[in-house]
């Protein structure tokens, strides 16, 4: 089948070459083509990536932060790494893969509070995770290649330097994070919540992973307060605001990905659509006045 990947890049690991050997597409990867690999030695995840994307991934250090997370027991275990042939070996992982409606549910907050505390608390991971240095970057190969962006998007630089700004305030450190945990990165295998996918993990603001997960998933305002206040063991309205900024600032680099992408990327899938919706709900409030009472709330003292 054209959608399956060639038998003899699967040969290079020895788990995956043994026999009799079943191979599924897994749905999801807009960076990547990932595959169930199922043989006598187990079940395995294939990640097959292409070579020379623009958005500067760095496939090393997805694959050391991936051994990382696995050390700090929230991670899949990590198999083989073939960089020479664009290959990242996982294992399989059951459970039920998250939807955005699973993570409004209360219980579920705290067990995915949890999941982040543990990854935050693992080994340091290879590299930082800044999106404000992701989104100039961004920025710079868009302008550079002449991709279209959306209309407006440079008017909202000065908000979001008036963030990096105020962010400094407060700033007390970063921790090892995934920083792309959407909902179908969370799988509950009925006993605890794993956290997947590497590609853009980095230490970075604990609250900018709370804050993705609140502006990726969909969750509401009072979603988000308690996902902040589960992680860090009390309400805390500084952190709130914290979380919240930087998940409108991810919005408005994330939108910068999906222009790239749309320009440039094979797969078919709205890229525009996806960042015209993040860029809209980032420049919804960021022209609001609630942008300057979220930067006020986010230097006070609790």
């Amino acid at each position: 089948m054209d959608d399956l990947p060639d038998p003899g890049l699967l040969d290079q690991v020895p788990c995956l070459a043994a026999t009799p050997r079943t191979v599924e597409p897994l749905p999801g990867g807009l960076t990547n083509r990932n595959y169930k690999v199922t043989t006598p030695r187990g079940t395995f995840v294939a990640r097959i990536w292409s070579r020379g994307d623009l958005l500067a991934i760095n496939r090393d250090h997805e694959h050391r932060n991936s051994v990382a997370a696995a050390a700090a027991g929230v991670g899949a275990p990590v198999v083989a790494f073939r960089p020479e042939h664009g290959l990242l070996v996982l294992g399989y992982i059951t459970g039920k893969t998250f939807r955005n409606e699973d993570l409004a549910d209360p219980v579920t907050i705290r067990r995915v509070a949890g999941a982040c505390r543990r990854l935050h608390a693992g080994p340091r991971f290879a590299g930082d995770f800044d999106m404000f240095e992701v989104q100039r970057r961004y920025l710079d190969v868009a302008t550079a290649h002449g991709f279209a962006v959306p209309a407006g998007y440079a008017d909202l630089m000065p908000q979001a330097a008036a963030a990096r700004r105020a962010l400094t305030i407060r700033a007390e450190g970063t921790v090892p994070c995934n920083n792309d945990l959407l909902a179908a990165n969370f799988i509950d295998d009925g006993e605890k919540i794993w956290l997947i996918d590497y590609e853009y993990s980095g230490n970075n603001d604990p609250c900018f992973e709370l804050g993705n997960i609140w502006g990726e998933c969909g969750l509401s305002t009072d979603a988000l307060a308690a996902l902040v206040s589960e992680y860090y063991g009390g309400s805390l309205r500084n952190k709130v605001a914290r979380a919240q900024i930087l998940g409108l600032v991810g919005k408005y680099g994330w939108t910068l990905w999906g222009a790239i992408q749309h320009a440039s990327s094979p797969i078919e899938f709205d890229f525009w659509g996806w960042g015209m919706e993040r860029f809209e709900a980032a420049a919804a409030v960021m022209t609001s006045p609630a942008w300057g009472r979220l930067l006020e709330e986010a230097v006070r003292v609790d």
